[in-house]
């Protein structure tokens, strides 16, 4: 069984952020330039005190009438971030993901961020491990060894 750490390995490590002070349009123009749907929310201390995603600006901004480049990230982030451990399987990830309804969590070792996965980063491996465990099957019916 696969574990979020060898989702980590295999994807990258790389985390953007930014503070809570800056505005939502640098925010969104972070995510833009990465290609990214959440951007982790920093203090200069280095602590993570939010997530902002794409969900969160549409709810919060578009829908209420601000103006991104005058709304500070503070005032929209999610501040209440399901984390989860390196060690979660991407089955019991997947199902926090699905329950919670979160596209984006934040992987935390001894309570630092050291990765982020999307949604889509773990349907693609479960898509994976699902194709491996049916090449197995075959090989195990056609007696292959």
């Amino acid at each position: 069984m696969r574990i979020v750490r060898d989702l980590l390995n295999a994807k990258g490590r790389e985390i953007h952020s930014i503070t809570p002070e800056a505005s939502v349009y640098d925010a969104l123009t972070l995510m833009a330039d990465r290609n990214i749907g959440a951007v982790l929310v920093v203090d200069r201390q280095g602590t993570m005190v939010g997530i902002l995603s794409e969900r969160d600006y549409a709810r919060k901004v578009v829908l209420h009438g601000h103006a991104s480049r005058d709304t500070p990230v503070s005032a929209i982030m999610t501040e209440e971030v399901v984390c989860i451990p390196p060690e979660m399987t991407i089955d019991e990830c997947m199902g926090l993901m699905t329950v919670r309804h979160i596209r984006h969590l934040p992987v935390t070792e001894h309570q630092r961020p050291i990765g982020v996965v999307s949604i889509g980063d773990v349907g693609r491996a479960m898509i994976e491990n699902q194709g491996f465990v049916i090449e197995q099957l075959e090989r195990y019916i056609s007696g292959a060894r």
